[in-house]
């Protein structure tokens, strides 16, 4: 820290939920400057991606040393210390969700704030900068209504992960593409989509804040087994998880693990 303040006065008197959302806004209106900044300027798309996560990286260390200087703090772009294993308090955030959105000129990248409070995600945001969304867990965003005709799954721009081709076939859902987790999960909320399953590589920072957000505002998010998510576990990597609308939940489960249980 350099002495001078990184945040608004007002900002010590928020609450968890607030200051997660606070957070993911700002972090998320800094990068699209410093994005249309460089682009104006002449960059490579390395040098955007790069230079964007550490930016926003450093803002959200920074800020949460001086706001909650308590807390540990578990963030993609930091060294992992492994001090925060008995910490009560630890905040998961992802500085840049999306890199390679976000480098490409795209909408579909995001910034996630998470709070893992005593064995419990208490508090997240998730921030859509490009569209100047945030999606927090207090206020909780209402659940959209239902809507009819096929279940729409999201999936991975670059990938097919098996567990959503299997769920995709299952529900015989319509399939669409896009990068980030965070925007992923946030098309629900938005009531563009009704499932998203991931498996194969994911890490704690990309499923805590959406996790957060989506339990809060009634959709359903676990492992892909059903189990609950757990963080601030001492490996950093969380392979798997889905979100869905509650009515799919069942369905998903059945492609999933009806699946597994026939091949046996």
């Amino acid at each position: 820290m350099t002495g001078v303040s990184v945040v608004p006065e007002d900002w010590h008197g928020l609450d968890d939920a607030a200051l997660a959302s606070e957070l993911a806004r700002v972090a998320g209106e800094m990068l699209v400057e410093h994005r249309d900044a460089l682009v104006e300027r002449g960059t490579t798309v390395w040098q955007l991606r790069d230079s964007g996560d550490l930016l926003s990286h450093h803002f959200l260390i920074d800020a949460l040393r001086e706001v909650r200087p308590g807390d540990a703090v578990l963030s993609e772009e930091g060294v992992d210390d492994r001090g925060r294993l008995g910490a009560e308090r630890v905040w998961i955030v992802d500085p840049l969700d999306g890199t390679n959105e976000y480098g490409e000129g795209r909408a579909d990248w995001a910034v996630h704030v998470a709070l893992w409070d005593r064995g419990r995600l208490s508090a997240g945001a998730v921030s859509l900068p490009s569209i100047e969304r945030v999606f927090c867990t207090d206020p909780a965003t209402p659940l959209p209504p239902s809507h009819a005709g096929k279940p729409r799954l999201i999936t991975s721009r670059t990938r097919a992960p098996y567990a959503a081709i299997l769920v995709a076939e299952h529900l015989e859902c319509e399939a669409y593409r896009l990068g980030s987790a965070g925007a992923k999960a946030m098309s629900i909320l938005m009531g563009e989509a009704d499932i998203y399953v991931h498996d194969g590589g994911m890490y704690q920072w990309d499923s805590a804040a959406p996790a957060a957000v989506a339990l809060a505002s009634g959709l359903h998010a676990s492992r892909l087994d059903g189990s609950p998510l757990v963080y601030n576990a001492p490996d950093a990597w969380l392979p798997d998880f889905f979100v869905c609308r509650p009515e799919h939940t069942d369905g998903v489960l059945e492609a999933l693990w009806g699946e597994r249980r026939s091949a046996r």
